[in-house]
């Protein structure tokens, strides 16, 4: 029963099993390794991990290492997953990495000799290597990764189990450079053969089986973002936030709204104000913009506060304590992100713990 007086974040697993299956079965016979940073994109790694589990994931991507062993510590041993940290070895972290087993993909030659003196400590080191095909934010250089492959002894007790990069572009299909980093990737996967392979996040796997190699890395589109950063009909919504009612106000035409004299009602508006604002992770620039959902109908949000909100209900029948989607499977996530200028990813992260969570189906 949700607090009469708070917003409420419900994550539906089973609609995030859903999402799983359409991603999976675009997605041929590669792999499905789910990624699972910050938090399980703030909706919860331990139970988002569990519930994939399930479904079949067997390996899953942080981005930190601390991320890595809180996932580790949340799976227990039932659940002994692959788990792949993004930032590679940082320095000192070995130890860390070992007592959590997780595998680090290398992003930088220092990393590389980092490994290989942990390798030669402890017998040997399954790692993955990142190269970076022309995103240039993490990974080797193409040069780098020849020059790897051509001194084997610089991987020296290495398991380089895994090659892998990361498309910059792909959630606009038409872009050439998704292409162009294929280009470069293929061939340098072909210097590692016993390496599996990966370049597809969420987008990539839709733009053809070239980009899916062995292993896809499912992300945003997991929790309901569409690949192409616009809502997608064979997606679910993973995350809903709602929140009360707490008063209703009628506010005469030329009447400001909120801070700053900024917010001008043209017209008399019937307003809700709601239970929520961007301390529970509503992106204050989606004023003005986004919709939220009441009485069956989009409703503008006229502004955005630290702990309120306001929507424009017209005559829709309403009083104190019904509720209003925020986000959800009427006011999609995409929508949301567009009306604040950003991606569904920042949307899902920024989604705070004041807002009580719910979770719908197994874990």
């Amino acid at each position: 029963m949700p607090s009469p007086s708070a917003a409420t974040l419900t994550i539906d697993l089973d609609a995030l099993a859903h999402n799983f299956g359409v991603l999976r079965a675009h997605a041929g016979d590669a792999e499905m390794a789910p990624v699972v940073k910050s938090d399980g994109y703030g909706l919860g790694a331990g139970p988002i991990a569990r519930r994939l589990w399930a479904e079949g994931a067997r390996g899953f991507f942080v981005a930190r290492l601390s991320e890595g062993e809180a996932l580790r510590a949340a799976l227990g041993p039932d659940h002994p997953a692959t788990i792949y940290v993004l930032d590679g070895l940082p320095t000192g972290a070995g130890g860390r990495l070992a007592a959590a087993r997780l595998t680090p993909v290398l992003t930088s030659l220092p990393q590389v000799a980092e490994a290989q003196a942990l390798a030669a400590q402890a017998g040997g080191l399954k790692i993955g290597l990142h190269v970076d095909t022309g995103m240039n934010r993490q990974g080797i250089t193409p040069d780098e990764a020849y020059a790897l492959a051509q001194a084997p002894d610089r991987l020296a007790r290495l398991d380089v189990g895994l090659i892998m990069s990361h498309l910059g572009s792909a959630t606009d299909p038409a872009d050439p450079r998704s292409a162009a980093q294929l280009a470069k990737f293929e061939p340098i996967r072909a210097l590692f053969p016993e390496a599996r392979a990966s370049l597809a996040a969420s987008a990539g796997i839709f733009l053809g089986p070239a980009y899916r190699f062995d292993m896809v890395r499912p992300g945003v589109s997991l929790y309901g973002g569409g690949p192409e950063e616009r809502p997608d009909p064979r997606l679910k919504a993973v995350a809903t936030l709602d929140a009360p009612i707490l008063d209703i106000r009628n506010i005469a035409a030329g009447e400001m709204i909120g801070y700053g004299s900024k917010t001008l009602v043209e017209r008399p508006t019937r307003a809700a104000i709601v239970a929520a604002g961007y301390s529970d992770g509503v992106i204050r620039m989606a004023k003005g913009q986004a919709r939220a959902w009441f009485a069956g109908a989009p409703r503008p949000v006229l502004i955005v506060t630290m702990d309120l909100i306001a929507i424009d209900i017209g005559n829709a029948p309403a009083r104190p304590g019904d509720r209003v989607e925020l986000m959800g499977p009427n006011a999609q996530i995409d929508d949301l992100a567009a009306a604040a200028g950003t991606v569904a990813h920042e949307c899902l992260v920024r989604m705070s713990a004041r807002a009580e969570r719910v979770y719908l189906g197994a874990v």
